[in-house]
């Protein structure tokens, strides 16, 4: 896979995560384009080809199940408008497929917004419940994202020594962090005293170490850096992109040579960011990482995964505080999903807009100093599919 460093990201923009009651799915939509296109400098009628990532039109508000439910609220029409779906991956998918259709020279201007509303809806009406009426009718039953990665994380607790001391002190760094963003779902700080004590989901797993549903959305304009008017425009660069599926739904539980130590599509996904990108040591060569902190767990097994360290070394990080604003390598400085929400077609763009809004100095509070560049990983499923960004301020 080439480079994709002639791709640039020209506008950036994004809501507030949270419980949107007040916000339909096009209000969402129409509220992050028009921040992005006010920042890229350009007008909508500019927008040459648009992918749109919801991940769940299935639940909720019935929405975004095609491109049109794009199209409609911002008056995009005449033009390529495809919907994204890759589970929590699809909004770094859908940047994926915009920056190659760029290189592919399809389009000169493209558009990339993720959106979702999980809120609208009923307890009743759960994606545990979409997973075990819409998706295999013996294996799903029972199946839930805290308990397949609480597997993981008794794993990593009995082979390296991890605590649940370890596990909660993500949640407490993370949501700290979200103290500082004002587009957060949840912007209390916690202690690990009230993480060890929230309500336990999966054990290990509590409350406060699982990410809650939100309503979302997030957007990001794309050129090719040649198109790029230094004088206009505050560009950040594309270095590499990164996606991999390693496994099916249920796969990891029947794999006699799976470790439940690390996810296999991450660190794909790792590798050909890293190619591309030129990048041989991200310890001292990346300045921040936004990861998939869906459950804190998941957090900790990705900085062994992204190379951050070594395999066994990922409690030393937390630790010595190395991931915390200020540290060695700061991860999850917008608060993650655990402060930040989940709404899940979303994620992945804010994940973009906030490393971006880092490069470019603009990050205000939480501002990771001299920060030129930055990487975002998600990853869905069982830990099935993942994918990995990697953005430069120089190109």
């Amino acid at each position: 896979m080439s480079k994709k460093r002639d791709i640039a990201i020209i506008g950036i923009g994004m809501t507030k995560f949270g419980e949107l009651f007040n916000q339909s799915y096009d209000d969402l939509v129409r509220d992050a384009a028009t921040l992005a296109i006010k920042d890229a400098g350009i007008a909508m009628e500019d927008i040459q080809a648009a992918w749109l990532s919801t991940a769940f039109p299935e639940i909720g508000v019935f929405k975004g199940r095609s491109g049109m439910d794009l199209c409609e609220p911002l008056n995009l029409y005449d033009i390529p408008v495809t919907r994204v779906s890759n589970f929590c991956a699809s909004g770094a998918d859908a940047i994926r497929n915009a920056a190659n259709a760029l290189a592919a020279g399809e389009c000169d201007v493209a558009m990339a917004l993720g959106v979702e509303k999980l809120r609208d809806r009923t307890p009743q009406d759960s994606i545990v419940k979409m997973m075990v009426e819409l998706t295999h009718p013996f294996y799903q039953k029972g199946f839930t994202a805290a308990g397949t990665f609480a597997v993981y994380a008794n794993r990593i607790m009995h082979e390296y020594g991890v605590t649940k001391e370890d596990i909660a002190n993500i949640s407490v760094k993370n949501h700290y962090h979200g103290t500082l963003n004002d587009k957060a779902h949840h912007r209390i700080a916690c202690t690990l005293e009230q993480v060890l004590a929230s309500p336990m989901v999966a054990d290990p797993l509590t409350v406060m170490d699982s990410c809650p549903t939100t309503d979302g959305a997030a957007c990001v304009i794309m050129l090719r850096a040649e198109d790029v008017n230094k004088t206009k425009h505050r560009p950040v660069y594309i270095d590499g992109i990164g996606l991999s599926i390693a496994t099916g739904w249920d796969l990891p539980f029947f794999d006699t040579k799976h470790d439940f130590l690390s996810f296999k599509a991450t660190q794909n996904a790792a590798k050909m960011a890293y190619s591309q990108a030129g990048i041989t040591k991200p310890i001292d060569e990346i300045d921040l990482v936004e990861v998939h902190d869906c459950f804190s767990i998941v957090e900790l097994l990705t900085y062994e995964d992204l190379g951050l360290c070594k395999p066994g070394e990922a409690k030393d990080m937390i630790r010595g505080k190395a991931t915390q604003l200020g540290g060695q390598i700061p991860v999850n400085v917008s608060g993650g999903l655990l402060s930040c929400g989940h709404p899940v077609g979303a994620t992945g763009v804010r994940m973009v807009v906030e490393v971006a809004s880092h490069l470019r100095g603009d990050a205000g509070e939480r501002q990771v100093i001299g920060a030129k560049k930055g990487i975002t990983h998600n990853i869905g499923g069982p830990g099935a599919i993942a994918s990995v960004i990697v953005l430069n301020i120089e190109n």
